[in-house]
């Protein structure tokens, strides 16, 4: 009766040391949990970093950055980050509801990233590469003049090193505010990765979600080595554009990274928790040829 007692005083909150008052409670940090958008469950940061941001419960990708990618990829997330002086300009004085260059200082301060790509040299299991990786969280990934320089640089400099690269996109498509600036690095692009294939130099393209618009219609799609990951969003134009073209229904899956390998865009479809092993197995099989 007394252990009864006891319980329901515990469960009453009379027993000093179980009450807490408004002051003392502490709210959980932001970022330490998170809901994982396909089954919903809640999901530990921890747990993320150790599943290396793949849900546990159901496989789905959570989408990341240049950081996340960066730290599963590259041995002991060592590298030396490349071309970090470039900034984007303001070629046409764009302005919609605010000025392109106060958007830019914006989301600046708000990710902490000079614009929508990062580039780095490091080595995943010990072999050198190059990963030029999009943050879509920059202006929606979108591809500006400094992205389309950086992936050139960053293909410069494998040419010069022979170096095997790697292009993580992840893009709404082209920058409107930079117009014609912007569809340029399309072209620009293109051309630096035929220059990176005449030096028989491997170039892998990995397409996470999303990747459309123009990044599709060029060098996420030009890879020796095009991979996805799992339900990646990948096309060129968006369904509900093609679906008033075309006045059609369309298929199920569209434009998921499954529907594109099937026909035929799309080498690879592989896990995020496997990736670093494949990557490291296709660079030692595409292995340039010594000078």
């Amino acid at each position: 009766m007394k252990d009864f007692e006891k319980d329901m005083a515990w469960f009453k909150r009379e027993i000093k040391g179980i009450i807490t008052t408004t002051q003392e409670k502490k709210e959980a940090p932001d970022g330490i949990w998170n809901k994982c958008p396909e089954c919903k469950k809640p999901l530990h940061y921890s747990e993320q970093v150790e599943n290396q941001y793949v849900c546990h419960y159901c496989g789905y990708h959570l989408r990341i950055g240049s950081k996340e990618y960066f730290s599963v990829l590259f041995d002991n997330n060592e590298f030396t980050e490349l071309f970090t002086d470039l900034r984007s300009g303001d070629p046409l004085h764009f302005e919609d509801t605010k000025k392109y260059t106060d958007r830019i200082k914006e989301t600046t301060k708000k990710t902490g990233l000079t614009d929508a790509i990062r580039a780095g040299h490091g080595k995943i299991e010990g072999q050198d590469l190059v990963i030029a990786c999009m943050d879509f969280n920059f202006i929606g990934g979108s591809m500006g003049s400094v992205v389309g320089e950086k992936i050139a640089r960053s293909i410069d400099y494998s040419i010069k090193n022979r170096i095997p690269f790697l292009m993580i996109s992840k893009s709404g498509g082209a920058r409107m505010m930079e117009a014609a600036f912007s569809l340029m690095q399309m072209a620009k692009t293109s051309a630096k990765l035929a220059l990176l294939s005449q030096a028989k130099i491997p170039y892998i393209s990995l397409l996470t979600d999303p990747t459309t618009g123009g990044v599709t219609a060029s060098y996420a799609m030009l890879g020796d080595i095009n991979i996805a990951e799992p339900g990646a969003l990948i096309g060129f134009a968006g369904p509900r554009v093609i679906k008033e073209t075309i006045k059609k229904d369309l298929p199920k899956g569209f434009q998921t990274a499954e529907f594109v390998q099937e026909h035929g865009f799309l080498d690879f479809i592989v896990d995020r928790r496997e990736m670093k092993e494949r990557l490291a197995s296709f660079i030692k099989m595409l292995a340039p040829p010594a000078p």
